[in-house]
């Protein structure tokens, strides 16, 4: 799914006139300039396609660093550029809004982008407010937008006449409380309310509100997962001088560098893979079931991360493993992440017509795990663009497909057998609404099921550490919702149905 959330002033929603503020009168109008090469201009060129393109930073910084003749220093400044201002752009548009006295849709889209680059380094990144300015009216220059200089000159010195908690305090003036949470802390406000509810839900303090938004501000250092089988976990950390996981026996933690020129991250041996999304995979192959064991079903595979995971412990317990993907390209990308796992079966097909496949029985699988699509609002450490992307209103179209999906997972199972539904996702539309509205559809068609309690049965669960925490962490629900500011992991949700 792809969609948008309006930011302060909506910077697409009504472009497209011929006279905005900074419009450039002169210059090449080519979409990729690079006439100095510089981080700045990398990172320009990055949020610039996020801007007006709708490209996903994660997918699209790495590639376009990789064209670069950047060092490892420009490249680590070009990545906090772009992260630092996807984050930040809800507040920075309103600090822009002020000081150029007109709304972020009526500025040239260069030149905004310039000024929310700029106005980071400014506020954000510690870079002083001469520099900063001076950054801008040679950044104009370097993208081909000249004309827009004194525009982009005016309006970051003012800028500039404030520090971040002046325009913080400034900017949230006067609003309702769940709008001047998130113009501070840069959520838009749907997202902020959602996170709110979520929170009451699993039995946290409402006071912790602001500390999760902040956690996602944080950028998160990248965790790997060394995976069974093709990678030992203990040679892995020393060797890169890092941390035992928190949660995952798999993970290592506190890597710096290059994580990408790290032989095994290389060769698919380990892979950067959130400790949340570890935890998943090991508690949907690790609870306890009586019977058979066998038969292992992965709905959703695409990328592949968990599906690995999953391989690697299927095959020492003799269990096979089915990966199914709706998107050819995405099981592409399942089929190399599996590369290491042979005898995996790969399969393009629609998980909501699995009958239509002469491998598939219902009734025939002891385990499947449903990483369920979802709106992702639980990933904004590491996918800040999709604040910005995502609109409510795409959780409510999410919805139906995901109890769909449910569905077919409880109809895949063997009586007694259990599924995993996760989200990377708090919203409650798409956790516990879920759960309840598809096993009541299941429960219509014969199909009876339980919610197991899964934090009373995550000490029995292989390769989860500090078992204790996390389940003392769920406040007595019996599901599992995970948080960045106390797990220091993306923000899933994790429930376990057994078919009874």
């Amino acid at each position: 799914m792809s969609g948008r959330v309006p930011g302060p002033g909506d910077a697409r929603a009504r472009r497209g006139g011929a006279h905005r503020a900074g419009a450039p009168r002169e210059g090449n109008p080519r979409q990729d300039i690079r006439r100095e090469e510089s981080a700045r201009v990398v990172a320009w060129t990055v949020l610039d396609a996020v801007e007006r393109r709708g490209a996903y930073a994660n997918l699209l910084l790495p590639h376009t660093l990789v064209q670069t003749r950047l060092d490892v220093r420009d490249r680590a400044f070009a990545t906090d550029l772009v992260y630092t201002t996807l984050r930040w752009r809800g507040l920075l548009d309103a600090v822009i809004e002020s000081c150029a006295n007109r709304q972020v849709c009526d500025i040239d889209s260069k030149s905004l982008t310039v000024l929310r680059l700029c106005a980071a380094q400014a506020l954000l990144l510690g870079v002083p407010s001469h520099a900063a300015v001076s950054t801008a009216v040679d950044l104009v220059r370097d993208i081909g937008a000249p004309g827009a200089r004194g525009f982009i000159n005016a309006v970051m010195r003012s800028v500039c006449a404030r520090d971040l908690a002046q325009w913080q305090d400034h900017c949230a003036s006067g609003a309702d409380a769940m709008t001047a949470l998130g113009t501070r802390l840069s959520h838009p406000r749907w997202i902020v309310t959602a996170f709110r509810d979520a929170l009451a839900a699993a039995g946290r303090d409402a006071a912790s509100l602001p500390a999760v938004l902040q956690a996602d501000n944080d950028a998160p250092r990248p965790t790997l997962c060394a995976r069974p089988g093709l990678a030992e976990v203990d040679d892995l950390r020393e060797r890169l001088g890092g941390t035992a996981g928190r949660w995952s026996a798999f993970a290592v933690t506190g890597i710096r560098g290059d994580v990408g020129a790290i032989a095994e991250v290389r060769s698919g041996a380990a892979a950067v893979q959130d400790e949340g999304s570890q935890v998943v995979a090991l508690i949907a192959a690790g609870v306890a079931l009586a019977g058979a064991d066998r038969q292992w079903l992965d709905l959703c595979a695409g990328p592949g991360g968990k599906a690995a995971l999953l391989a690697g412990l299927a095959g020492p317990r003799g269990a096979s493993l089915t990966a199914v993907e709706v998107h050819e390209h995405r099981a592409h990308l399942v089929s190399q992440t599996l590369r290491g796992y042979p005898g995996v079966r790969c399969v393009v097909a629609d998980a909501t017509a699995l009958h239509e496949q002469d491998w598939y029985r219902d009734g025939s699988f002891d385990r499947v795990l449903l990483d369920a699509p979802c709106s992702g609002i639980g990933s904004l450490r590491r996918r800040p663009d999709l604040r910005w992307q995502r609109r409510a209103a795409d959780v409510a179209d999410l919805a139906p497909l995901q109890e769909r999906l449910l569905q077919a997972a409880l109809t895949a199972l063997r009586p007694g057998g259990i599924v995993t539904y996760a989200t990377c996702s708090p919203h409650l539309s798409e956790t516990t609404a879920v759960v309840t509205r598809a096993r009541e559809a299941a429960a219509s068609r014969g199909l009876a099921s339980e919610v197991l309690d899964l934090p009373a049965l995550l000490p029995q669960v292989a390769g989860v550490r500090n078992a204790g925490d996390l389940a003392a962490s769920a406040h007595g629900r019996p599901y599992l919702q995970m948080w960045p500011d106390v797990h220091g992991t993306d923000a899933m949700f994790v429930s376990v149905i057994r078919r009874v």
